[in-house]
């Protein structure tokens, strides 16, 4: 269903049947801008597309925008690879220290899913050894429900930030039909993230946060010792905050008060995030105070790429160093362990940003990113 004109480029009358083709290439068309050249991967034949064909169909935007983005997809796909063998996963941990900090949200993803992977996560890189690109995303069964943003959660480190559109873009390596959130500590993969969000035509809200860590943090893990460093030789005894504080105990966190974590959570307060609390709690280390009458007065919790948070305290307990106590002596624990842990903290915080310091964290180079986006079908507005 073409017509041929004299410049022996083909005009295309039947829109729908180029949209059938395996692979598209967009070419400029230099002798006519109101027209665009389209090649398929599969043709020698090229095709000359106006404008006024490509809008008479009324196509939906995102119809529209796959057209042109249809041969750039297929290259993506084939450029991520599944990594799941236990040595090369270990491999990737090893290698990840050295980009600490900026690697922090994928280096703790990857620690727990070479302990277990509670979560039932998965790593994708665009190519091995040698990787540019990390994404560590919930493995298929995990991302059942299209609104439970606290699960479908993509964790993203790139060497080359400004090249990462192309497999954003990709909907077999995110699913842009979800309402879903991307985290990451590079401020340059926003515009990258955003240019993906717009050709999958989804909204995006972006969010931002100090990043806090603490120096015996980074020197135990970016030089991949397996053994405590002065952290933990200088740390607090373990009776030392009961000694200081009689009537008050540090504890493990018990899932039975979930409820009680979800309803004191900014980001939470609802049934989905009191699952994922529940989650968190049960498979990956969470402490608390307990007060005089032996219910917890202050907390604090790990998720999946084990940053420490949902952090909170009593409004009768606050700023007496309550918090700071809690997070030097989880911090103990996590040392010993050898488990990441890090810190994020909104600018306006005061309360959190004092504790953090007193529990000796510095705020680091970069920052705490997150993209949340809504498809057009599942935005809450």
């Amino acid at each position: 269903m073409v017509s041929k004109s004299d410049s022996g480029i083909y005009l295309c009358k039947n829109l729908r049947n180029l949209l059938s083709l395996s692979e598209l290439w967009c070419i400029p068309n230099e002798d006519d801008t109101n027209s665009i050249c389209i090649m398929s991967a599969t043709s020698v034949e090229m095709y000359k597309v106006h404008f006024t064909h490509l809008f008479s169909y009324h196509f939906p935007f995102t119809s529209f925008q796959s057209f042109f983005l249809k041969g750039s997809r297929t290259e993506a796909s084939h450029n991520m690879i599944l990594l799941n063998n236990s040595q090369k996963l270990l491999a990737l941990y090893k290698s990840l220290a050295r980009s600490i900090p900026v690697s922090l949200k994928v280096y703790g993803s990857v620690y727990h899913i070479n302990h277990g992977n509670p979560f039932n996560m998965e790593v994708l890189v665009d190519s091995w050894p040698d990787y540019q690109m990390v994404i560590i995303r919930p493995q298929k069964q995990e991302m059942t429900d299209d609104m439970d943003s606290y699960t479908n959660i993509y964790r993203i480190f790139s060497k080359e930030p400004q090249k990462s559109q192309d497999v954003l873009k990709n909907c077999e390596i995110i699913n842009w039909k979800q309402r879903l959130r991307i985290q990451g500590l590079q401020e340059s993969l926003g515009e990258e993230i955003r240019a993906a969000a717009f050709s999958n035509s989804v909204k995006v809200e972006h969010s931002r946060a100090g990043l806090f860590i603490t120096e015996d943090f980074l020197k135990l893990h970016a030089s991949n010792k397996s053994k405590l460093g002065s952290w933990a030789e200088t740390g607090q005894p373990d009776d030392e905050f009961e000694r200081k504080t009689p009537n008050f105990n540090y504890a493990q966190l018990d899932i039975s008060y979930s409820g009680l974590v979800n309803d004191n959570w900014k980001r939470g307060k609802n049934e989905r995030s009191l699952r994922y609390i529940k989650r968190c709690i049960e498979v990956l280390p969470a402490a608390c105070v307990l007060g005089p009458e032996g219910t917890p007065i202050s907390w604090i919790t790990m998720d999946p790429s084990c940053e420490v948070g949902m952090g909170y305290c009593g409004e009768n307990y606050r700023k007496k160093g309550n918090m700071a106590q809690l997070l030097v002596r989880h911090q103990k624990y996590l040392c010993q362990k050898n488990i990441p842990f890090y810190v994020s903290v909104l600018e306006d915080n005061k309360d959190s940003r004092r504790s953090v310091g007193l529990a000796g964290y510095f705020e680091a180079p970069c920052e705490w990113h997150q993209w949340t986006y809504y498809p057009q079908n599942l935005v809450p507005f």
